[in-house]
């Protein structure tokens, strides 16, 4: 992992910290339930505690960031054949709770997004990752799910 961005060879100021450094900073803040700003001082703490003179991303610059970043997914490599199990659910990500639902009754439309996850049956390694609006089947995705997978 390289903390700091490579230059990209594009106009305006070149972007201080990778991708992955982004990543693993968002990972911190779902891993503990931080907000942007408690992330920032606990990567600080993790880079001190590891004795590393590293910038960190600041709050802003994580929420800027986290729109755009490209996530990778730590995967194991095996020798085998890949098969693949893929399946979908569903998120709720708009809309009234069920328990107000059932008192008022619905007010408004409800929105859904589906998340269509394709993972290794011999590891339990998720190797690819795909939302699309909730009317979409698992067919029309995978082959955006298998570009994914190097």
């Amino acid at each position: 992992m390289t903390w700091f961005a490579d230059l990209a060879g594009k106009r305006g100021r070149p972007e201080t910290f990778s991708d992955a450094a982004i990543q693993f900073c968002l990972s911190e803040k779902v891993l503990f339930g931080l907000p942007l700003r408690q992330t920032s001082g606990m990567v600080a703490s993790l880079l001190e505690m590891a004795e590393l003179e590293w910038p960190v991303p600041d709050y802003s610059t994580l929420c800027r960031r986290q729109r755009t970043l490209k996530v990778q997914i730590p995967y194991r490599r095996v020798d085998r054949p890949l098969n693949l199990l893929v399946d979908s659910t569903g998120i709720k990500f708009l809309g009234d709770g069920e328990w107000q639902v059932r008192k008022h009754g619905a007010s408004g439309r409800r929105r859904w997004r589906k998340v269509h996850l394709a993972m290794d049956t011999t590891t339990p390694d998720i190797r690819a990752v795909e939302f699309t609006p909730s009317r979409d089947g698992d067919s029309p995705a995978l082959p955006d799910l298998l570009e994914q997978i190097p």
